[in-house]
């Protein structure tokens, strides 16, 4: 089934839900008009459709390969990934001053979203190159900046990060990659990284590592860690590529998904590179490059969610099954499948409007410098990554079950959703991580950021009580019962306590947020329309998750430990 970008859902969060007009007050983005939203949409969503879908297939059944050293992307991924550069999709939030459009990551998480959605495989090489963009603006030389930036916003050159080692998975600190200074302002590079997305291909005329590595006499753990940037190709006096570096692709993953992104073992051996930042300041710097990442990865599972979702409501609307006595005569006027379906429909809409509020609250904190925004933008990341994630492979999963048997074969692309979803809970930090994130650091405010929100649907559940009195109760009465649990929370000194149920608050919280953005939609819609329908459908049938997920959260860690790891096996 052909792809279709969802350009007028974009379009009415923006201007009803989540506030982009916020964006665009601002000095900073004041360019991001109605009219240049409207375009970027209109002209990348086309892109998505007739140039990026085409390829998902072919990924798929014909991935990336090593030979003599050298990535072979699969058909029609060079060409995708220079209609990508072309249009300047890789540089929609850069600087102007190194080529990029410097419009809001709002904008961008929806071209994203899209790309994701008609071809993740070849989508995860230009967000790894906007990660490394971001890295650079923030923490590289002014060198570093005028050699590197513009190849990487043009896609002329493409970025990757390289954290991962066979001993250092999420205990990043273990790693034993190390550098030597050559004295003459670059440092020799040695060590092996793994699960390196998109560490080479044959279509770029350089590829960039963001490397970690230790100096030596450098503290154990993540204090002791520098970040450098490894070229593939050492440029030249003139910036361009010059001879090959000390660096090559050991060999390629054989994964569950995404076969057209080839995830290489990286081997340095003395490889010549540049620090990036200050000495031991290496994860502060490469934490620029991931918030950019977990947002983007939150975004590539509701982009997934999208395209499942279309695949399987084609599927339903065709397929004639049993005795349909309703209007199509399809399987979708079956309860089930109708329950399916609809299920799918508001997650995604709830994953993306969380998505784009993230979005919305790290342009304005970037517009503004205010400590509140930042603060918000910080909260909403991990729950973006998170429940955008969960989303995609749930979605993915009811897919192959609106498809029945079919969604078992794989000649229906059914299966392919969620095989390649599935990494995204795992990899830029597992889903786990996010909800202790969430638990721990994100509440050492006391709480205050989390109440910010819960204030916010609060205040919006009690407007929306005069027009749509059931669902205006249900989202507030859902928010008090967050707040309880958010106060049981904070309360906790042992971290352990808010750990055991730091993944079912964090959905929990997911799942109010949803119902307080569905609720938004629903009064810019009116009564009677299909976003109202939809709001009513999510808060009447999936909001209620949200108490059993609370009751989970305040269980505490007694029990959970009490339970041995020899009775586990027992």
């Amino acid at each position: 089934m052909p792809y279709h970008a969802p350009v007028d859902d974009f379009t009415f969060l923006f201007d009803h839900v989540v506030g982009l007009d916020q964006v665009r007050a601002t000095d900073r983005f004041e360019e991001a008009s109605s009219d240049i939203t409207a375009a970027i949409l209109t002209e990348a969503g086309k892109m998505c459709e007739e140039v990026m879908a085409p390829l998902q297939r072919k990924g798929d059944l014909n991935p990336a390969y090593l030979e003599n050293g050298v990535v072979r992307t699969s058909p029609g991924f060079a060409d995708g990934f220079k209609a990508i550069a072309e249009g300047g999709w890789v540089g929609i939030t850069a600087d102007p001053a190194h080529g990029g459009m410097g419009l809001p990551m709002a904008l961008n998480t929806a071209v994203n979203e899209m790309m994701s959605a008609a071809c993740l495989s070849l989508q995860l090489a230009p967000l790894m190159g906007q990660g490394q963009i971001e890295a650079l603006e923030h923490h590289a030389s002014d060198t570093l900046k005028d050699i590197y930036l513009p190849k990487l916003i043009s896609g002329a050159w493409t970025g990757t990060m390289n954290l991962t080692e066979p001993q250092a998975g999420s205990d990043v600190g273990a790693l034993s990659t190390k550098a030597e200074d050559n004295g003459d302002g670059s440092f020799s590079v040695t060590g092996q990284k793994i699960y390196i997305t998109w560490g080479d291909n044959d279509f770029a005329e350089n590829v960039c590592h963001l490397v970690l590595a230790r100096l030596p006499g450098a503290p154990q753990g993540t204090k002791g860690i520098s970040l450098f940037l490894v070229p593939k190709f050492i440029p030249d006096a003139d910036g361009n590529p010059g001879k090959a570096n000390s660096l090559k692709v050991v060999s390629l993953e054989h994964k569950l998904g995404l076969h057209g992104s080839p995830t290489c073992v990286m081997q340095y051996d003395g490889a010549q590179g540049w620090l990036v930042g200050p000495e031991q300041g290496g994860m502060a710097a490469m934490f620029t490059m991931m918030n950019n990442a977990r947002l983007g990865v939150g975004t590539q599972g509701v982009g997934i969610a999208e395209g499942a979702f279309q695949h399987a409501l084609a599927y339903a609307m065709d397929r004639k099954q049993g005795r349909t006595q309703g209007p199509t005569g399809s399987i979708v006027d079956h309860a089930d499948v109708r329950r399916m379906l609809a299920s799918m429909k508001a997650d995604v809409f709830a994953a993306r409007a969380i998505a784009l509020s993230c979005a919305v609250a790290i342009d304005m904190h970037n517009a503004t410098g205010e400590a509140e925004w930042k603060a918000r933008a910080a909260f909403l990341t991990p729950i973006a990554k998170a429940f955008g994630t969960d989303v995609g492979i749930d979605v993915a999963q009811q897919g192959v079950q609106v498809h029945g048997g079919m969604g078992f074969i794989e000649e229906t692309g059914a299966a392919q959703f969620y095989r390649d979803v599935r990494v995204t809970s795992i990899y830029e930090g597992t889903n786990g991580i996010q909800a202790m994130d969430l638990v721990a650091r994100k509440m050492m405010d006391g709480g205050e950021a989390a109440h910010a929100l819960i204030d916010e649907i609060e205040e919006q559940a009690e407007a929306a009580r005069e027009r749509f009195p059931r669902m205006g109760e249900a989202v507030w009465q859902a928010s008090e019962n967050l707040r309880e649990a958010t106060e049981w929370l904070v309360s906790q000194q042992d971290m352990e306590d808010r750990f055991a149920g730091a993944v079912p608050y964090l959905r929990a919280f997911a799942r109010v947020l949803g119902g307080h953005l569905h609720l938004k939609a629903a009064l810019a819609d009116g009564v009677g329309g299909p976003r109202e329908k939809l709001a009513r459908f999510y808060i009447q049938r999936l909001l209620p998750e949200h108490e059993g997920q609370l009751v989970h959260a305040q269980a505490g860690a007694k029990a959970l430990m009490a339970l041995s790891a020899d009775e586990l096996a027992a």
